[in-house]
């Protein structure tokens, strides 16, 4: 093999850890909205993440069955319904839940995990329990290549582009709007922000629905480059979330690789939320840990009977602090 060869599939490889790179990036930047101003540790961001990719999906079904003609069309219409069904499941679920749990970051921990369980078994139910892939249109089929055995896939040029448009215009929101004024204020001190008439109430509402509305977005983005299914999306959020807010980004990393062998997402899920939860002693006080701990394994072990009797103990185990 030559040298030039093997530069190419080297450019090939390296872009294409690059689009996951993207979506990863407007994954953790939801999250990074949601943590620095609220301090809520959204366990449920994958799902919302998966809201996105399962609107992608029914729009290319339905317009793939009732308007075939307007199959090269849809996409783009089909990202802004992603951002719109995202961004209501997320004001819906801070009225409903997150906003009786400021202040108690271990609480929205266990609250949002189960709102991620309850939103992957709704998938199983009423779409599919099987990973699911939309039909793209044309346009973004094939590659570009600038060179002789160098093909840049179109579909990562798209992802890519699309997150530097997303992420440029959450940065001029925060600079240049009224809500990012808002969302500033409140994060540099929500006491004064408080008494000069700022409702930041409704701007932790509005905060958190934008950022479940930008997963959305991620996983509309993700459907360009892999398959839909209702489980899995909780560790992609854990790690980006980890990576984003913790000092130690190797700790959630090795976890995860050591948590590779058991095979099943849940198992991995807990010995991630235990690493998690490991972190957060120290950086929040928690009076009743053991109770929570027991609340999430009964939680947990509801959810998935089907695992079996030693799942409790697995989950004991990996939750013991």
């Amino acid at each position: 093999m030559e040298l030039s060869e093997m530069l190419n599939i080297a450019l090939m490889q390296g872009f294409a850890g690059l689009s996951l790179f993207a979506v990863l990036l407007l994954m953790g930047l939801g999250l990074a909205i949601i943590f620095g101003q609220m301090g809520v540790i959204n366990m449920a961001h994958g799902e919302f993440m998966a809201i996105g990719a399962y609107t992608v999906f029914l729009g290319s079904t339905l317009t793939e069955k009732y308007a075939p003609d307007y199959m090269s069309a849809y996409f783009p219409f089909a990202i802004v319904a992603a951002f719109a069904f995202a961004f209501i499941g997320g004001w819906i679920a801070e009225w409903a839940l997150i906003r009786h749990l400021y202040k108690r970051p271990l609480d929205t921990l266990l609250a949002t995990w189960g709102l991620s369980l309850g939103l992957q078994q709704v998938f199983r139910t009423f779409i599919s329990p099987k990973e699911v892939s939309p039909t793209l249109p044309d346009w973004l089929m094939g590659s570009w290549a600038p060179q002789e055995g160098l093909d840049i896939p179109i579909n990562g040029m798209f992802v890519m582009a699309l997150t530097l448009l997303v992420t440029a215009g959450v940065m001029l929101a925060l600079y240049r709007s009224r809500w990012g004024l808002r969302v500033r204020a409140t994060v540099s001190n929500r006491q004064m922000a408080n008494a000069t008439g700022i409702n930041t109430r409704k701007t932790d509402q509005l905060t958190f629905a934008i950022g479940c509305g930008i997963a959305g977005i991620a996983g509309a983005a993700f459907t360009t480059i892999g398959s839909t299914g209702p489980t899995g999306f909780l560790i992609v959020a854990f790690q980006t979330a980890g990576e984003g807010v913790m000092d130690d980004k190797r700790h959630v990393t090795l976890v995860d690789a050591h948590a590779e062998p058991f095979g099943r997402h849940q198992q991995r899920e807990l010995i991630l939320l235990k690493s998690l939860m490991t972190l957060l002693q120290g950086f929040f006080p928690v009076r009743n840990l053991a109770g929570l701990r027991e609340n999430l394994v009964a939680t947990v072990a509801s959810q998935h009977r089907v695992v079996g009797l030693g799942f409790p103990v697995i989950m004991r185990a990996a939750l013991r602090v």
